[in-house]
């Protein structure tokens, strides 16, 4: 399971180590994980998926009717900026420059845990959004609806 946040610097070769906790995790699995795949979100971060979760989901988007407008974009999206990274012996991956265009990622960031995957948040990106999530919830009963249903 993937989960908490972490905050993580990206050094001139524009490289980010990934938590050892997180790494002990990958070793751990049937099949030591080495290898990441990073995409953009349309919330603005970049998604890391350990590889043999991101094989389950590009198959079930690729099984998708391509005939669809909004499955073509989702595919363009995630599948055309999709690249496979290696962790070096020092557990860091080279994040692309276009990549780190598109999430606007500059020194500070954020890695989120999130089940299956991570997202890598610019900071200052980050902490707009989570202000932003947490006044938007404010006055509404949605989410306590929600928490309500799972059962804290």
């Amino acid at each position: 399971m993937i989960r908490g946040i972490s905050q993580l610097v990206i050094d001139d070769k524009g490289r980010v180590k990934i938590p050892s906790r997180y790494r002990d995790i990958f070793l751990r699995a049937p099949e030591p994980v080495y290898r990441i795949v990073i995409t953009v979100d349309r919330d603005g971060c970049l998604l890391l998926y350990p590889v043999s979760e991101w094989e389950r989901i590009e198959k079930n988007i690729m099984e998708l009717p391509n005939l669809n407008k909004q499955v073509r974009r989702i595919q363009r999206l995630l599948f055309g900026h999709a690249s496979e990274l290696e962790l070096d012996g020092q557990g860091r991956v080279v994040i692309p420059p276009p990549l780190r265009e598109f999430a606007c990622l500059e020194k500070q960031t954020v890695l989120c845990g999130q089940g299956n995957k991570f997202e890598l948040w610019s900071e200052e990106v980050w902490l707009a959004q989570r202000a932003a999530w947490l006044k938007e919830e404010e006055g509404t009963n949605e989410i306590n609806k929600i928490l309500e249903s799972i059962k804290l």
